[in-house]
């Protein structure tokens, strides 16, 4: 497989078996007929432009911190987490599904709470969120038919995303040069269930092929979104579909801005295969809160992992 399968949500005949083929070839996919308007992705890009478009001490005044793995993140400031030990080249803006803090599931899982949302500028969060709304929709979706493919009832999967971890990280990544040792973002693997992406016209997110060694350009239409599965899918599947290492190199011209969105299941789900693994297969069963939590402790310098079970080199990577 040279380049990603195109599929059209908008067509019901043939979707979940084109789905299905997709996660089993490649673990990517481009999709059309998503019903996500033109102007909401660009509202939301343009946002996330403005934003980082600002003066750097406002920028730091929104820092992340260790117990609050929200808000501003600076650039070359976490190093690869899942091999490698060169920063990678972004600045980024961390949103997380939003609770208030007296909400009663901050009590049962430090990983909720409120977001960081800056004042400027103007009308970021409610682009944001609006934009959020509309990928929760599509994810619906995508679970849905996948819940079918595993076999498994829709309502009750899906019942497993209420209240979710589900994140999004806007994105800034500067041109860089062609050095084969530096990254937009490394390679890795995304430990959610599934990403949701608007691709950024400037291109530079690379997909490696499952067969070898290539790496192959995830450039989709101008109307798609790219979407992949994670290592939760993969572990829910017991092997059948893939998650698969990609990458963003941007060796252009021009700033490369995107906002992935992740969907990640409820704190308190245990994820364990479906359906028969396949052989060969063997990973043991996967407490979303748990793994959540290590990936976020694991993106500073001086943390280690909670569990080497979940150790983010082993499992996945950046999330």
């Amino acid at each position: 497989m040279r380049s990603l399968p195109l599929i059209d949500l908008s067509v019901s005949s043939g979707r979940v078996q084109e789905i299905e083929k997709a996660c089993r070839d490649i673990g990517f996919m481009n999709i059309v007929g998503h019903g996500i308007s033109a102007t909401t992705i660009t509202q939301v890009r343009t946002a996330v432009i403005d934003y980082f478009e600002l003066p750097m001490d406002i920028k730091l005044g929104d820092r992340i911190s260790p117990d609050n793995y929200r808000g501003y993140i600076p650039s070359n400031f976490f190093s690869a987490n899942s091999g490698g030990a060169v920063a990678d080249n972004y600045e980024g803006y961390k949103l997380h599904f939003e609770v208030q803090s007296d909400h009663p599931v901050c009590s049962a899982c430090d990983l909720y709470g409120p977001n960081k949302w800056p004042e400027n500028p103007r009308h970021f969060k409610r682009h944001l969120l609006n934009y959020w709304h509309e990928c929760d929709r599509v994810a619906t979706v995508l679970l849905g038919a996948l819940a079918e493919i595993l076999g498994t009832a829709r309502d009750p999967f899906l019942q497993l995303f209420a209240t979710p971890l589900t994140n999004m990280t806007l994105l800034h990544y500067p041109p860089q040069t062609a050095d084969a040792s530096e990254y937009g973002i490394h390679p890795h693997k995304d430990t959610d269930a599934l990403t949701i992406l608007a691709p950024d016209p400037v291109g530079g997110l690379f997909v490696k092929c499952r067969d070898d060694d290539e790496w192959i350009k995830a450039d989709p239409p101008n109307d798609a979104l790219t979407v992949n599965i994670g290592d939760l899918l993969e572990l829910w599947s017991g092997g059948y579909f893939v998650s698969t290492p990609h990458k963003v190199v941007n060796t252009g011209s021009a700033e490369r801005y995107s906002f992935p969105y992740f969907a990640v299941p409820r704190y308190d789900t245990v994820v364990t295969p479906l359906r028969p693994p396949v052989p060969g297969f063997e990973r043991a069963e996967i407490h979303v809160g748990d793994v959540s939590r290590a990936v976020w402790q694991s993106n500073w310098p001086d943390a280690a992992p909670i569990d080497e079970r979940f150790d983010p080199a082993a499992f996945g990577g950046r999330q």
